[in-house]
């Protein structure tokens, strides 16, 4: 997907919390919204170079919000609203070879005390619920998740367990937001319990897929499927 909102690059100085941060666009010291309540905080370093998308609604307090940022040589998308969109740009044009059966993709639909990313249904009414995560955290060319801990992320991937049991179909596809990956992991480290919470739902049935993503300045598309360590 083509990112149409005007773009530019600027260096990043520091992050307050975790909605905004300051950046030097052309000199001067900017407050600028970051749409991503992980930690990122090996992307988001003092001094690296950063991607901005200028926003145009009026009642905003902040300009811009930081879209990307570079590791090095490798550009990672930040945007935690994008995962989202990637992948049902995927369903649409049945990228996903095992969810390529799906005809009709709903998004943001309740099942049990969860609301899962996507509901989707093949041409015999089978119903499939599929809940994605953005991953943005990589060290050595494993991606992992999460980067922060997560309780809610935990639940999700318990509450898809019921799901494979009483529906048929769950899975929770990771979507890699940059390129040059070799594997996908959980973090144990940072979140055990999400770990453990992953591979139960993987031994009770459900799919674990992970994806990475091409990713330039203004443009995000899936690109291919990833092994996953468990």
């Amino acid at each position: 997907m083509r990112i149409e909102k005007n773009i530019i690059k600027a260096k990043f100085i520091y992050r307050p919390n975790r909605f905004q941060a300051f950046a030097d666009i052309d000199g001067e010291e900017t407050m600028v919204h970051v749409p991503n309540t992980g930690r990122c905080r090996e992307i988001l370093i003092p001094g690296t170079t950063v991607v901005l998308r200028e926003e145009t609604n009026e009642n905003r307090k902040t300009k811009y919000d930081i879209i990307a940022g570079y590791k090095d040589e490798k550009m990672i998308s930040i945007d935690s609203l994008l995962p989202n969109k990637v992948v049902e740009e995927a369903l649409l044009e049945n990228k996903i070879e095992d969810l390529k059966q799906f005809i009709t993709i709903e998004r943001e639909k309740t099942y049990g005390n969860s609301r899962f990313d996507f509901k989707l249904t093949d041409k015999e009414k089978n119903i499939y619920y599929l809940e994605v995560k953005g991953v943005t955290l990589e060290e050595e060319g494993v991606a992992m998740f999460p980067d922060a801990p997560t309780d809610r992320g935990r639940k999700h991937l318990l509450e898809l367990i019921s799901v494979k049991e009483n529906i048929g179909g769950a899975g929770v596809l990771f979507l890699i937001q940059m390129e040059d990956v070799k594997c996908f992991r959980p973090n144990d480290i940072m979140d055990k319990h999400f770990g453990d919470a992953l591979r139960k739902a993987h031994d009770n049935g459900v799919d674990v897929f992970a994806y990475n993503c091409k990713v330039e300045e203004n443009y995000i598309c899936m690109l291919k499927k990833i092994p996953v360590l468990l």
